[in-house]
């Protein structure tokens, strides 16, 4: 039903805008965090771009930049904010370091499988209160993508105790990077393009980056074999599109509209495309490619908890954003619990 409802959503949107024929056509340069060859993060830059050029008649094109070209792949943030360029695809998680509640828009460390925290976004506040930070930087955004879930990271060696993350340097995003530190790794965040080299040239000891269709096509499996799983870090990871918002404001009704849908219909994609692609891609490594697959124990998932709690109470009692986003999170999921806990099967 919620497939039709967005499919729907892009076909009525298509309609509008070609009944409006006299609207001004619109040329955007979309600048993108991920190479658009990367499953998923970086095709969907280019399905997203398409789709909305589809459903406008051309009116509406989106020249979709790679990383590098424009920018540093992460770096785009103030160039959106300044108006420099008019849109980027990437993640909430990469533009964090200008306010760490923007982490909770991206994923959550032991958070919510994909349509809980789709649900908390579009029901709970999520959506709203990601919308009034941006604005103070002139920004717009769209969620625009769900990741199933990432492995725990590839490492050269096994992970048996706490004890052996101490002093790994280790490629970590996010908030996970921060529970990370608080058990003696040195975690730092690279591009994707960048990971690859990192660890080849012993920069790196370990690296966490995506699920296994994406982690494949970067080749980690050539030099740290052994695959940890599940990804306690990121059950669930927003990607987005982010606006200059008064170029946002200047566009019609009609084509924000379809920006919003083509995203809508993107989300869709995302969540099929992370549960169909990733068993065959386990299988390859394994079977094929060498890769050692592991499950963390009990003492690591607990140490994992008992470090993320004290990241989250540290950055509740520091940052006034990040607690009231954090209220709003915590009390949807407390909420939501009655109706996981008796409609899905354990």
């Amino acid at each position: 039903m919620k497939l039709k409802t967005l499919l729907s959503a892009c076909v009525l949107a298509a309609v509008s805008v070609s009944a409006h024929a006299d609207v001004k056509p619109v040329r955007w340069k979309l600048h993108s965090a991920y190479a658009s060859t990367q499953t998923v993060t970086g095709t969907g830059s280019k399905q997203f771009s398409e789709r909305v050029k589809a459903l406008t008649d051309g009116k509406v094109e989106l020249r979709l930049f790679e990383p590098g070209a424009l920018l540093p792949a992460l770096d785009y943030y103030d160039a959106v904010s300044e108006g420099s360029i008019e849109m980027a695809w990437g993640s909430p998680a990469f533009y964090a370091s200008k306010n760490t509640a923007y982490m909770l828009f991206a994923s959550v460390p032991f958070g919510p499988a994909a349509g809980e925290y789709l649900a908390w976004m579009k029901h709970g506040g999520g959506a709203k209160l990601w919308a009034d930070l941006l604005a103070k930087d002139n920004l717009v955004s769209i969620p625009c993508g769900l990741v199933a879930p990432e492995a725990a990271g590839w490492f050269r060696n096994e992970i048996k105790g706490p004890e052996d993350l101490v002093g790994l340097k280790i490629r970590f995003l996010g908030l996970g990077g921060r529970v990370m530190q608080k058990l003696g790794a040195s975690p730092q965040l690279l591009a994707p393009g960048d990971i690859y080299t990192a660890l080849e040239m012993g920069t790196l000891d370990a690296t966490e980056f995506s699920m296994p269709v994406q982690d494949e096509q970067l080749g980690f499996y050539e030099i740290a074999k052994h695959y940890y799983f599940p990804g306690w870090h990121q059950q669930a990871t927003f990607l987005d599109v982010l606006i200059h918002k008064p170029y946002y404001d200047k566009l019609s009704d009609q084509q924000r509209a379809v920006l919003h849908a083509a995203c809508d219909a993107q989300i869709t994609t995302s969540i099929a495309d992370g549960e169909g692609l990733n068993f065959p891609a386990i299988h390859r490594l394994t079977q094929e490619k060498g890769a050692q697959l592991h499950q963390l124990s009990d003492e690591m998932l607990d140490a994992f908890r008992s470090a993320w709690n004290e990241v989250r109470d540290e950055e509740v009692a520091k940052n006034p954003d990040f607690a009231r986003v954090w209220e709003s999170y915590e009390t949807f999921r407390k909420e939501y619990a009655v109706w996981k806990d008796h409609a899905y099967l354990k």
